[in-house]
Parts: structure tokens; C-alpha cells; sequence
């Protein structure tokens, strides 16, 4: 295949099935797919139907058949414990062999489900590789999510066991899992038949007789369990994901085309080889660690890094330099959020200086959009190529990135980049017709998607056809707003929720936020649109300012208001900013803008199940009442 962006976008673009199922033939098969896409039935589409295939065997045992046995496959590295550890491939494949053993000798079957509920610890990846080893599927759920959001996934899954571990350690308190685990069981109205927990050294959790055993008293004697292949079109995962009604979306990702996909994305996207050392800064419980702390740099015999700490206070603001210093990463992937938390804490980088980062190549954003602000500081003080790329959990991997194995494609500040090839990216207005480059619309994918992203919701295909395929027939509707340029560069300016009407003009958030962030007192900020008499909605921003600004907030407020005057014009009626602490956030590190929103219009909201601090909420009202918010009839 020609390694040039513009050749494989057009292999892909006048062939799918045949670009699909070229790179279908890089992964190992018991069977080989009799069809590599189903496309009878819209938009329900099937790849790799007929085949026989297994993941774990994808990210682990064909490793060791190739030689490669005593690599390192995975660093645990945990600050928050002074504790790390490496598994070669050959071990970490006996602990998955050993603990998918005791998972079958209590009953486990292919196509059961499995809810992993545990914090970033190497027996959490173990797990997810177990279950998947006996053709079963897991759930993973973010560990120390409350009981009631828990107990709404246990329904929904009806999982025959629960994988679990004794606590949780955050860098100020321990949060006890087994409290939140047996609420969860208790008001949910399935009841699983096993829950194997895994007792930390900071706490001993209790047992409950007949239900729950030991993970160590799970795996005495067994023996090691093999691979059961499974059909290629059959569900590997189920990631839930919120939904407007309360009711979390079961994310489907069917097995081959998640091996598929994620493998060539190594290479294709992060210019990774086998023998790298990749590190992905997220949890298991979010799809960036599904796919790029566990998955992806496995099936490409990478090293992948799992770490157990935070950006900043484990224990500076230097911890993430250090990581990449000890372990010799070459590429790593955080979120924008996290980057902005070191750049607050150490606006200067002078603990980068501690560090000897010469092996590393590239650095990663995702998880929401990066300002240009906060991607120029990275390169600046890198050194090296920072990417901005854009997906969701629906996709499992990159709609557009700058694919750094693709030799001609530069990057362009502000966008994620290009359409990845395999994918077909159109702006569209209310009405499904297309726009003009340049201008704001809905964001949307041809049908069908490449292989990896979701072919439905757990139990659910009405609620698929109605979240992602019913308001544009024909394509994916990402749910997120921007443009593309006249290059095919994709802009993505807000979620689509977050684009607002002042006035009778659609003003994108995005576009202000990326003034804000301009400013060199702000370390990070917001906008939302508030509710209006007369314009219907007007901006209102919210800043976070760097460590050890001492200028007068009012002038700061003033001189922000005048820049997005200045840049986006009177129109944008920007006229209001407040200073704050924190912005409030999930613990994937997504800004809680519609939570905001609500305050500020002194309207009743759902308690965000995710926030990483429901007290940052009190302080965002507290800060608003002091610029008369919420308004008065």
C-alpha cells in the first residue's frame, strides 16, 4: 500500500470492503471471514462475519508464537502506591491464562457478560483480558462510580459475575469499592452469581458467604484457560456511555473489527512498532483506556504503560515528564484537560528541565477539543510534533487526526486534522444539506463506518436508530458542530448542544473559549450560553487562572471581553466572565459545561454521576450569585 495520505484516503474512499479486508489479513484468525462487510440491512452493518477469532489471543499469545515472549507488555507505574512492576508478554499472559481459569471453573461461558468494576491496577487489565479469552464480554465501569449508576449497568448487562477490588487510592483519601459494589447489587434487580474481589493492602473489604470469594483463593490450583474463538461479528466489549433519559447507553464493539481497526491505528495514526513503549494517561473505565491503555498497543506488540496517579500533586506537576523519562515512552496520549492542570501548576516548564525526554517523539490529545493555546505551550516546551485528534466513545478510535505513519500530512493548529482514511466526514445544516467549506454545521459520518465503531446499543437497536442515525438518514451524527476547510481540515467547535443563538447568529463557544485561552493570565476556561431577554442567549465565560497570577481578576475580566470583541467581533455579544477556582469536570476530564449552564439560569439539573468534585459545584454558584447570576425575571 502507497504511504502517502492521499493514496490510502483514496484505497479506502473507491474500496472499503477491499482496503478492510486487506488489513483484516495482519491480525491472526482461527477462520477467515466469509464476508468481510454485512451491509444487507441499514444501518445495522456487520464486519467480518464468518470468521473465528479471539482478542486475547490478538493481544497477547500470537506475541509469544512470534518471538516476542519476553518483551515487556505492560509497566504499572503508581505514584499514588510508590509501587511499579513490569510483565513481560509471557507473564502477563499466564496471569490472564490463570485467571480466565478460575473465571471458567466457576462457570463462565462464551457471550456471558462480566462487570469489571476496579481501580488502574494490573489485575483490572488482567481481568478484561480473561474475559475476553473465554469468547465472554465485559463491562467495565469507571471504579467508585456511585451505587445507583452502577446498578443501572448491572441491569442492562446482566452480567453472571462482577470482577472488583477491595478500594480505590486518590492522592488526598481511599475510596471504598465493596460499600459501593454491594449498594449497587442491592437495589439492582439482577443479582449476580460471583463477585471475585481483589483485596488491596490499604483495605480488607468483607466477604459475603456464597457470593463473593477471594481473587487469590479464585485462582489457587486452577488451570490456565485457553483461547475460545469466537464469530468475528460477535461483541467484544460493552461501554456505557451517559444518555439524555438517565439511562446510560450500552456501546457495542464487535471483535474482529475492533482487532482490525485498533492495530492498524498504531501504526497508521501514533507511528507505533512493536518494542515501542506507549502510554496512554486515562482510566480503564473510559474508552480511551479500553482502546489505547489495554488494546491497541497490545494487538501491535507495543509496551503499554498503566499508571496510577494524576497530572499534577503525585507529586508535582512534573509527574508526567518523569513517567516518559523512566520508562522511555515514544508517544504518549492525555487529555487537553490534563495538559492545562501542568501548565497552571508550572506555566514555565521548568520541571520538564529535570527530565531527559530525548527518546520521545510525539505527544497525543484527545477527550475534548485542545486550544491552540494550550497545543502551542506542549510543542514549545516538547519539542516534539502534538497531535489533536477527535473521537467518541461510539467510534473506539480516530474520525480525523494527523496520521504520523502517513507521510504528508501536517498539522494545522486548531484542527484534529484530516478525515482518517476509512472515514467520510460531511458538515451538514438542520435540514441534512451539505454547507460550505467554512462554515458551521452539524458534523456527521457516511454510513457505513469503518470497522470499530459501534453496530448498536446493548439490547437496544431502536435507541441506536434514534440517538446516532434517525435526525440525518444516511450517516452518523456525531453530535458535535464545526466546519471543514477548503483542505478537508476538520474544525470541531463545540458539541452541537453548545453552539448558540444570539441574536438570530449561531456563535460557536468553541471560537470564544479559543480567545480566553489566549490570554497569558488563563490557565483554562469555559463558555456557556446563558439565557437572555432580549438576545435569547448571550456567552458567558468562565476563567481559571494560572498559579501565581496576582493581577486585579476586574481588569483581567475586562481585557478578555475586549478580545473576543476584537477577534470575533461585537456580534458574539461577549460581555461577562467570571474568575473561579476549578472548572467542574467529569473524571474523564470533560468540562461540565451544561451543568454550568443550568446554574447560571437558575434551572434544576441531574447531579452529574461523573464529576471528579460535586464541591466545585457550590463554588460555581457561589461565584456566580456574585455577578447576579442566576438573573431575576
Amino acid at each position: 500500500m502507497n504511504n502517502s495520505f492521499d493514496a490510502i484516503n483514496e484505497a479506502a474512499n473507491s474500496d472499503l470492503v477491499s482496503f478492510w479486508g486487506e488489513l483484516a489479513k495482519d491480525i491472526a484468525w482461527d477462520e477467515p471471514p466469509q464476508r468481510i462487510l454485512n451491509d444487507d440491512n441499514p444501518p445495522f452493518y456487520r464486519w467480518f462475519e464468518g470468521g473465528k477469532i479471539n482478542t486475547c489471543y490478538n493481544a497477547l499469545d500470537c506475541h509469544i508464537r512470534d518471538g516476542r515472549g519476553e518483551q515487556a507488555a505492560l509497566i504499572y507505574d503508581s505514584p499514588i502506591t510508590n509501587s511499579t512492576r513490569t510483565y513481560t508478554y509471557n507473564e502477563l499472559t499466564h496471569e490472564v491464562a490463570t485467571f480466565a481459569g478460575a473465571l471458567k471453573a466457576r462457570g463462565l461461558e462464551k457471550g456471558d457478560r462480566v462487570v469489571i468494576y476496579m481501580p488502574m491496577i494490573p489485575e483490572a487489565i488482567v481481568a478484561m483480558l480473561a474475559v475476553v479469552r473465554l469468547g465472554a464480554i465485559h463491562s467495565v465501569v469507571f471504579g467508585g462510580f456511585a451505587a445507583s449508576e452502577l446498578a443501572k449497568r448491572i441491569d442492562d448487562c446482566s452480567p453472571k459475575m462482577i470482577v472488583t477490588a477491595s478500594c480505590g487510592i486518590e492522592p488526598t483519601r481511599i475510596v471504598e469499592y465493596k460499600p459501593l459494589l454491594d449498594g449497587a447489587i442491592e437495589l439492582s434487580e439482577h443479582k449476580p452469581e460471583t463477585c471475585i474481589l481483589y483485596q488491596r493492602p490499604q483495605v480488607t473489604a468483607s466477604m459475603i458467604e456464597g457470593r463473593d470469594i477471594d481473587w487469590h483463593d479464585a485462582i489457587d490450583g486452577v488451570e490456565p484457560a485457553d483461547c475460545v474463538p469466537v464469530d468475528g461479528a460477535d461483541p467484544c466489549y460493552i461501554l456505557y456511555t451517559s444518555g439524555t433519559t438517565g439511562i446510560p447507553k450500552g456501546v457495542v464493539r464487535s471483535t474482529a473489527a475492533h482487532i482490525v481497526a485498533l492495530k492498524w491505528s498504531m501504526k497508521a495514526i501514533y507511528d507505533m512498532d512493536p518494542g515501542d513503549v506507549f502510554w496512554t494517561a486515562s482510566d480503564i473505565g473510559w474508552v480511551v483506556g479500553h482502546s489505547y491503555i489495554v488494546y491497541a498497543p497490545l494487538f501491535a506488540g507495543c509496551t503499554t504503560v498503566m499508571y496510577e496517579g494524576k497530572p499534577v500533586g503525585t507529586p508535582d506537576a512534573g509527574a508526567f515528564w518523569r513517567v516518559i523519562a523512566e520508562h522511555k515512552v515514544a508517544a504518549m496520549f492525555t487529555a487537553p484537560t490534563a495538559i492545562r492542570a501542568i501548565k497552571k501548576e508550572d506555566p514555565d516548564a521548568k520541571l520538564l528541565e529535570q527530565y531527559d525526554l530525548s527518546h520521545f517523539r510525539a505527544q497525543f490529545l484527545a477527550g475534548e477539543r485542545c486550544d491552540p493555546d494550550t497545543l502551542e505551550w506542549t510543542g514549545q516546551h516538547l519539542g516534539v510534533p502534538v497531535i489533536d485528534h477527535w473521537w467518541q466513545t461510539e467510534t473506539g478510535w480516530s474520525i480525523a487526526a494527523t496520521c504520523l505513519g502517513i507521510d504528508d500530512t501536517p498539522i494545522r493548529v486548531g484542527s484534529p486534522g484530516r478525515a482518517v482514511p476509512g472515514w467520510t466526514v460531511e458538515v451538514v445544516d438542520a435540514a441534512g444539506g451539505p454547507v460550505p467549506a467554512g462554515e458551521i454545521g452539524s458534523i456527521v459520518v457516511k454510513l457505513p463506518m469503518p470497522p470499530g465503531c459501534l453496530p448498536t446499543l446493548w439490547n437496544n437497536d431502536d435507541r441506536y436508530v434514534e440517538s446516532y442515525m434517525a435526525e440525518f438518514p444516511g450517516y452518523y451524527k456525531t453530535g458535535d458542530a464545526g466546519y471543514i476547510d477548503d483542505d478537508g481540515y476538520i474544525f470541531v467547535m463545540a458539541r452541537t448542544d453548545d453552539i448558540i443563538n444570539v441574536a438570530g447568529h449561531r456563535l460557536s463557544t468553541g471560537g470564544m473559549e479559543e480567545v480566553l485561552s489566549g490570554h497569558p493570565d488563563v490557565a483554562e476556561c469555559a463558555v456557556v450560553g446563558v439565557a437572555d431577554a432580549l438576545k435569547g442567549q448571550v456567552p458567558l465565560g468562565f476563567l481559571v487562572l494560572k498559579s501565581g497570577v496576582d493581577r486585579a481578576g476586574d481588569t483581567i475580566v475586562a481585557e478578555v471581553v475586549q478580545s473576543v470583541r476584537n477577534t470575533i467581533g461585537p456580534v458574539a455579544a461577549f460581555r461577562q466572565a467570571v474568575i473561579i477556582q476549578r472548572l467542574p469536570k467529569t473524571r474523564s476530564g470533560k468540562i461540565l459545561r451544561g451543568t454550568m449552564k443550568k446554574i447560571a439560569d437558575g434551572e434544576e439539573y441531574p447531579f452529574p454521576a461523573t464529576i471528579d468534585d460535586p464541591a466545585i459545584l457550590d463554588e460555581i454558584t457561589i461565584a456566580l450569585q456574585s455577578i447576579g447570576y442566576p438573573k431575576s425575571e
